[in-house]
């Protein structure tokens, strides 16, 4: 199982949905997909159908608890996609596993007991603390949601610090796959500076696929639903779905294969 982070420590860049989206389109090609909400608001349990009181077991059982990733894994309405969801307990994890022995390494633990899932996708918490650093942990590549505004580079610039802190002392393996464009407006000329900007710090290992500023992805968490599911046929489904060829075409050849 590839474990990919989806991961920006500013919030509201797209994570969640882009986690959400890429998750459908990834089990719409066959691949058994698992989704971690590791977000305390638990946005990609609600976008994803799962109401609040039908969370029996979450992302802060699997952490904090220890239970087997078997029994906190639940089942949508999307075939082939599964997810652990979030509850607002997650958001006194940070404190409890200050203490905690491998305190940076619970995820991973956790995950290696999978043998069902082809690929697991994290939403991270829009911050760099612990939920996120277990994630990084946990995960064998990183994907960046960024959106196209000014202070875009100097936040990506903190992430990518902290990946390499990860990689020194927790995960020498952790890999970035690529960098998405997200909020993209053709209207304002800032958008354009700021994404030409990416590019040229970046250069390929920002993703061609853009993910524009399109109302149907806002609408569809309200439904409980992809974008890809809610109106398969708007601008942002259809980026999402190319944005999803993209990052299977840089997954190895095992794992594609597998």
């Amino acid at each position: 199982m590839i474990r990919m982070a989806i991961a920006n420590q500013k919030g509201g860049v797209g994570k969640t949905t882009t986690a959400i989206n890429l998750a459908t389109a990834l089990a719409a090609t066959g691949s058994k997909v698992l989704l971690i909400d590791l977000d305390p608001q638990g946005n990609a349990s609600t976008g994803i159908g799962i109401a609040t009181n039908d969370r029996e077991r979450s992302t802060y059982d699997l952490l904090v608890d220890q239970m087997p990733l078997s029994e906190c894994v639940s089942s949508t309405r999307i075939p082939g996609l599964d997810i652990v969801p979030a509850t607002v307990d997650l958001s006194g994890a940070e404190v409890e596993l200050v203490s905690v022995e491998n305190r940076t390494a619970r995820l991973r633990q956790a995950l290696s007991s999978d043998a069902g899932h082809d690929i697991c996708l994290i939403d991270c918490p829009p911050s760099l603390g612990l939920l996120t650093l277990n994630a990084l942990c946990a995960a064998d590549t990183l994907l960046v949601p960024l959106q196209c505004e000014f202070f875009a580079l100097e936040g990506l610039s903190q992430l990518l610090q902290t990946v390499e802190r990860v990689q020194q002392r927790f995960n020498p393996d952790l890999g970035i796959i690529g960098v998405a464009l997200t909020m993209f407006d053709r209207r304002n000329r800032l958008t354009d500076q700021v994404a030409d900007d990416v590019r040229s710090c970046l250069g390929p290992l920002v993703f061609e696929s853009v993910i524009p500023r399109n109302v149907r992805l806002s609408e569809a968490p309200s439904h409980g639903l992809p974008a890809l599911v809610y109106d398969h046929s708007c601008a942002g489904s259809r980026a999402y779905i190319a944005l999803a060829r993209e990052v299977i075409g840089r997954l190895p050849e095992s794992r594609k294969a597998a």
